[in-house]
């Protein structure tokens, strides 16, 4: 039997999970809450939209959004997606802020990934920037990983995927940083130590106060900003500029665009800004 999800519950629904994440639910949107919606019902045996609801708003720990967060949230991701801004990083951003690195007070370099999904993106960063920094005297990396989803964040931590997610990596870099798997492991790759421990992974919900003072040197946000409002993309992207550092850049995907939003980045080229 089909879901049946009337004006009012696609409004609450919708409401609570714009005012809590910043997630926009438009009416193209509808289904898709009802699909998933049907699904948390039919997994915990709840008696009605209205009773889930109800339970959602009561549940004071936030656990019980998060899964239903967790449910909706579209993660889409592959190693190197969007090539130009792995080539960007390594030809032009890198090298700049090493140069920067070695004149200034910082030795460190800060990089976010925002909005990492199941981890790829996140170890794309890493690879590149271990790359890049063999040949240099700069060995200080940090990279932070966020996500609302803690299901996707999981997957991230564990660092184990498919063959079919790395078979585009080329045969050195998998070498390099990815363990092949034997026996019940066949088929599968585990990233390898050195590359996992160079980034952290944590819960992060970007309308939420950011939970540190360090400036970074690069931003990641790419194809993230559409699913929230024009007011919410706004906030957010002046947000970033302030976390970022005097010499650093903020990449978004090649789907996306700061126009008509109020900002103070300096556009590079397209889905690439600088402060």
């Amino acid at each position: 039997m089909q879901l049946e999800l009337s004006e009012r519950d696609y409004t609450d629904f919708s409401n609570l999970i714009y005012e809590k994440c910043g997630i926009y639910l438009h009416k193209g949107k509808r289904e898709l809450l009802r699909a998933r919606l049907a699904k948390v019902l039919r997994k915990h045996d709840f008696a009605s939209v209205r009773e889930y609801y109800s339970h959602l708003v009561g549940d004071q720990t936030g656990k019980e959004l998060i899964q239903l967060l967790d449910s909706i949230s579209t993660n889409l991701t592959f190693f190197f997606r969007e090539p130009k801004h792995f080539d960007f990083l390594t030809n032009i951003a890198i090298p700049k802020l090493i140069r920067a690195k070695r004149v200034g007070a910082g030795k460190r370099l800060n990089l976010w990934c925002a909005g990492c999904s199941s981890g790829e993106e996140a170890y794309s960063i890493g690879i590149t920037l271990l790359e890049k920094l063999s040949d240099s005297n700069l060995r200080e990396v940090s990279i932070l990983a966020t996500d609302i989803s803690t299901r996707m964040l999981n997957v991230a931590i564990r660092g184990v995927y498919g063959e079919e997610k790395v078979e585009k990596i080329s045969y050195e870099l998998r070498r390099r940083y990815f363990q092949k798997g034997v026996k019940n492991w066949e088929g599968f790759y585990r990233v390898k130590p050195a590359l996992r421990e160079a980034i952290e992974f944590r819960r992060l919900n970007l309308v939420e106060p950011f939970p540190f003072n360090t400036p970074f040197d690069i931003i990641f946000c790419r194809n993230v900003m559409i699913y929230f409002d024009k007011p919410t993309q706004e906030k957010l992207v002046n947000r970033f500029y302030n976390v970022l550092s005097k010499e650093g850049y903020f990449l978004i995907g090649h789907s996306e665009s700061l126009t008509g939003i109020g900002h103070s980045f300096r556009y590079v080229q397209p889905s690439i800004y600088a402060k």
